[in-house]
């Protein structure tokens, strides 16, 4: 099997994960393709983009040419040709499967046979993405932490048929795009979510049953743990749907009680509390 050297890398999905790879792979000197299913949404991602490029400015880290240079390379489509040239696909739509699947299988449709497939689910099984495509060993997936442009991990994590010559190009690419690859296997939340999830759903339960107030757990862990931000903020900066979406996969997957979302973590869903992203969720936002 042979792999093609990566230049141009389309983002499906421009979304606040989506619009921060396609930022992080710009400022790494490639051509990006920006892709969503309206061009408003595109739109919205590329204006993501330049305010997020414009406050490295204000700190000195990025002059404004530099600003105009990463803009330049990013192109935002809200359509996909068949055949479109482009050896690397970074899918970073909503984290629910039966969606994931459908992209990836349209994807292959579309992209020539060399495209390597990437997804950046945080909890979802790459193996099974990788079943709905005629290219599994192309398959794997690459786990960025929020925001993009300063979390310094990206979970690598193997489907059950992932070659190694395109993990060892995707590490590669991790590590060009000035970040810290960690491979990990095939599992329920990977590593990362299987140890933050439960913590997370763990503190909205003191919440619920009235242990303390958010401020105060989030407090505690802070000041007691030095974790730099409370599980209750970080779960309002990843979007409370999302916490969701992987405490519900990690319970399907193990079959655990012990991974059951809380209910208050339902009830906030429910009512389109997903925090940051909505101005509201365990903390009020302007």
């Amino acid at each position: 099997m042979s792999v093609q050297p990566i230049q141009t890398i389309l983002v499906a999905g421009a979304g606040q994960m989506g619009s921060g790879i396609a930022q992080t792979a710009a400022m790494s000197g490639f051509a990006v393709l920006l892709h969503d299913t309206s061009m408003q949404a595109v739109d919205t991602g590329m204006e993501t983009i330049r305010r997020s490029l414009e406050r490295f400015v204000s700190k000195g880290k990025m002059t404004r040419e530099q600003l105009n240079d990463t803009l330049g390379r990013i192109t935002g489509l809200s359509e996909l040709a068949l055949g479109q040239p482009m050896e690397l696909v970074i899918e970073a739509v909503p984290e629910r499967l039966e969606l994931k699947k459908a992209v990836f299988q349209t994807l292959d449709r579309l992209c020539p046979p060399h495209t390597i497939l990437a997804s950046n689910t945080s909890s979802l099984p790459i193996t099974e993405l990788a079943s709905c495509t005629n290219r599994p060993e192309r398959v794997i997936g690459m786990h960025f932490m929020n925001p993009v442009p300063v979390m310094p991990l990206v979970e690598i994590i193997r489907g059950l048929a992932t070659s190694d010559e395109v993990c060892d190009m995707i590490k590669a690419l991790a590590e060009r795009f000035g970040k810290t690859p960690v491979e990990v296997n095939d599992a329920p939340g990977f590593v990362s979510n299987r140890i933050l999830m439960p913590m997370i759903n763990e503190a909205v339960y003191a919440v619920y049953e009235g242990v303390a107030e958010p401020k105060a757990v989030d407090q505690v862990m802070r000041l007691g743990m030095s974790h730099p931000m409370g599980p209750l903020a970080l779960a309002d900066l990843i979007g409370l749907d999302t916490c969701l979406a992987i405490m519900e996969t990690l319970c399907q997957g193990f079959g655990d009680s012990k991974y059951r979302p809380c209910p208050l973590l339902r009830k906030y869903v429910a009512a389109g509390w997903l925090g940051r992203k909505t101005g509201r969720g365990f903390y009020v936002y302007e």
